[in-house]
């Protein structure tokens, strides 16, 4: 698992962003997404392996290609738990809407459907 901080880190740079919404559409081979910069393949490399390191990317190994993809779940992941940490009020809101739940369901008949 990655630390917000690799994450933070990683979305600092407008082409990893820029790879992460190539990515965001479908898997692509390196080449593929090298092709899409007007840089060297290392230096894609490098930039796709802070993605991967972030835990924001994986990667597949197919013959002599590698095939990357967007870990859209971690990405999700890191931004939510980072909202709950920089917004103390929504944790109370969070608290007072469950408690409401649980005594609905507790206290409040089912509504009639019919």
């Amino acid at each position: 698992m990655s630390s917000p901080d690799k994450v933070f880190e990683a979305l600092s740079s407008a082409t990893r962003r820029k790879i992460l919404a190539y990515l965001r559409e479908r898997p692509l081979h390196a080449g593929a997404i090298a092709d899409r910069f007007e840089m060297s393949k290392p230096a894609v490399s490098k930039h796709l392996s802070i993605l991967e390191s972030a835990g924001l990317i994986w990667r597949k190994r197919e013959g002599q290609f590698i095939l990357y993809g967007m870990e859209q779940d971690q990405l999700a992941g890191h931004l939510w738990t980072f909202m709950q940490e920089v917004c103390p009020p929504s944790r109370a809101l969070r608290r007072e809407v469950h408690g409401e739940m649980e005594g609905a369901d507790a206290t409040d008949p089912k509504p009639d459907t019919t």
